[in-house]
C-alpha cells in the first residue's frame, strides 16, 4: 500500500511552491483598479507565503535545523533551474520543434538579473524568517504561535520583497530618489498583500503543526 511520510509530503509541497514560483511567477494579473491606480501582482503571490508558513510549521514541529536544511536545498533547486533553463534555451531545436522555439524561449528563458534577485531575496528572507520565529519561540515559549508565525513572516516577506525589487528594478541611469520612489511603489502593495496572505494562512499553520507532530514517530 502506498505510504508517504508527513514530513516528505510537506517538503514536497514546499519544493513545488519554489519551483512553480520560479517557472510561472513571470505572469502578473490585475488586482485593483481604482481611478488611476492599477495594481498588478505576480501569480507567485499565492505560493510564496506558503513557503514561509511551511518554514514555521517545520521549525515548530521538527526544529530550526530541519527548516534551514530545507531552505539550503531549495536554494540549490533555484540555482539548478536557472542553469538548466539557460542550457535548454541555448540548444538548437530539431525541425519538428523549430516552429515553437520562440514560444519555448519566451516561457523558459530566465533573465540572469531576475534569477540573481530571486535567489538572493529567497535565501536571505527564508533564513531570516526561521531565525526570527525560533528566537521569539525561545523568549515566549510554545504559546502564541499566531504571533510567532505572523511576526516572522511579516519581516521575512518585507526583506524578500525589498531585496528582490531593488536588485531586479534599480536603474543605474536614474537618480536615487527616482529609484526609491518607483521601488517603494512596488514593495508596499506586494508586502501588504503577502502579510494579508500570512494572516489568512495562520489557521493552517496550527493545523500543520498539530498534524506533523502527530507523525513524529514516522522519522
Amino acid at each position: 500500500m502506498l505510504k508517504i511520510k508527513k514530513i516528505d509530503l510537506i517538503i514536497s509541497i514546499y519544493i513545488f511552491c519554489v519551483v512553480a514560483s520560479e517557472l510561472m511567477g513571470g505572469k502578473t494579473f490585475g488586482l485593483i483598479h481604482l481611478g488611476g491606480l492599477n495594481l498588478s501582482v505576480s501569480v507567485a503571490i499565492f505560493l510564496l507565503p506558503v513557503t514561509f508558513a511551511i518554514n514555521d510549521i517545520i521549525v515548530e514541529a521538527k526544529g530550526k535545523a530541519r527548516a534551514q536544511g530545507l531552505i539550503r536545498s531549495s536554494i540549490i533547486v533555484i540555482a539548478l533551474i536557472a542553469l538548466f533553463s539557460l542550457l535548454a534555451v541555448s540548444l538548437p531545436p530539431t525541425a519538428r520543434f523549430a516552429p515553437t522555439e520562440s514560444a519555448y524561449d519566451t516561457i523558459f528563458k530566465i533573465s540572469i538579473r531576475f534569477s540573481i534577485a530571486s535567489l538572493t531575496a529567497f535565501a536571505l528572507a527564508e533564513f531570516l524568517d526561521v531565525v526570527i520565529f525560533y528566537r521569539i519561540r525561545q523568549k515566549l515559549g510554545k504559546k502564541n504561535l499566531w504571533l510567532r508565525t505572523n511576526a516572522s513572516n511579516f519581516i521575512g516577506q518585507f526583506v524578500d520583497t525589498t531585496i528582490f525589487m531593488v536588485l531586479a528594478f534599480y536603474a543605474l541611469d536614474k537618480s536615487v530618489g527616482q529609484n526609491l520612489s518607483f521601488i517603494f511603489g512596488l514593495v508596499l502593495p506586494y508586502w501588504v498583500l503577502k502579510c494579508l496572505m500570512s494572516v489568512i494562512e495562520t489557521p493552517f499553520v496550527y493545523l500543520g503543526v498539530s498534524w506533523l507532530k502527530r507523525g513524529n514517530n514516522e522519522d
